[in-house]
């Protein structure tokens, strides 16, 4: 195993460390914790109270979610151990940091430990008088049960999740509009990854599973669980026929005629040109399909440290205002400073 690190048991507070000292201008590091919470004027300065948004879950999947926190997204986010649930005295904390008297929300990835902790952090919240709602993301329509989970994973689409409530509560939006909304577009949102190698965990040591030099496996989730099948590498082509095909089928009717925005997210370390062609792909065969592709994201956003992989995301815009909440400013890490593109 080859990784830049010094003690693996401390790769999550000097990767947090790191984060804060490089882009200060983002987040600020909330003491005694692994988690982070907004430092731009536009929080610590005089602006009126909004509703926190809040994420977090195991490390391993960066940018996600601290790279999320900011402007036009995450109030606050909180990192664990490597795809290991952050605890409820860490998520405690996010929140208190995060509320600003108007109550927070939070956005929580489908994972046993991750639920189980939110919840235990919530009903901590509440012994102080915040007002704390959740929503569940569970976009992956690869497997209904698999490891850590009970129903659907939630993968990569919870970006999209992020970015459209939490402009809505940059804009605004009371607790319950937000609750309201995040359902609503989590309920549109699907995905399917595809790996062909598997992530290395620091302290084990060696890749979570196995695959052969011309394998790859369909419907992978981000902390090595199996997919649906294994089978021989095929053309990026032929990729995006089968994880469309299969997404397709999650839509009545299927996917014509219907608008969406897509995500097509690298696992860590497939290269940006791959990326690039397999999305390609995607995009000419949803045209072919007579479906319309009003907004487009292409990069590393959800990653499983080093897989070798990537996973497409299509989230159905059945209300025009999402498209508005996806183009809104932004000023995060791992989406970027949009607040000059409008």
């Amino acid at each position: 195993m080859k990784k830049i690190l010094n003690n693996p048991s401390d790769l999550v507070p000097e990767m947090v460390a790191g984060m804060v000292a490089s882009y200060p201008q983002y987040v600020r590091q909330i003491p005694e914790t692994t988690a982070v919470v907004r430092n731009d004027k536009a929080f610590t300065g005089n602006h009126p109270a909004k509703v926190g948004v809040v994420s977090g879950g195991g490390s391993g999947h960066e940018p996600l979610h601290a790279g999320f926190v900011g402007l036009g997204m995450l109030t606050a986010a909180v990192a664990g151990q490597v795809f290991t649930s952050p605890t409820p005295d860490q998520i405690y904390a996010a929140i208190k940091a995060a509320d600003q008297g108007q109550g927070v929300l939070l956005i929580v990835k489908n994972y046993s430990g991750d639920v189980m902790n939110f919840d235990m952090a919530k009903d901590l919240a509440s012994i102080d008088d915040i007002s704390v709602e959740s929503i569940v993301v569970d976009d992956d329509v690869a497997v209904e049960d698999s490891l850590y989970t009970q129903g659907r994973r939630g993968v990569a689409g919870t970006v999209y999740v992020e970015k459209i409530v939490g402009a809505a509560a940059e804009a605004g939006a009371d607790l319950k509009s937000l609750v309201k909304l995040g359902k609503a577009v989590i309920e549109q949102t699907k995905t399917i990854g595809v790996a062909l190698h598997a992530a290395t965990v620091p302290e084990v040591g060696h890749p979570g599973f196995e695959l052969g030099p011309d394998e790859m496996e369909y419907g992978v989730g981000i902390h090595n669980e199996p997919g649906y099948k294994r089978e021989k590498m095929v053309p990026s082509a032929q990729l995006a026929k089968e994880l469309l095909d299969k997404i397709g089928q999650q839509y009545t009717g299927g996917l014509s005629g219907k608008k969406f925005a897509v995500l097509v997210n690298g696992f860590g370390a497939t290269p940006l040109g791959e990326q690039f062609v397999f999305a390609n792909d995607v995009l000419q065969q949803l045209t072919d399909a007579k479906a319309t592709v009003a907004f487009t994201k292409v990069g590393n956003y959800v990653t499983s440290l080093d897989m070798t992989g990537l996973s497409l995301t299509l989230l159905q815009l059945t209300d025009d205002k999402w498209l508005d909440y996806l183009n809104a400013p932004a000023a995060t890490i791992g989406w970027g400073d949009t607040r000059n593109e409008r």
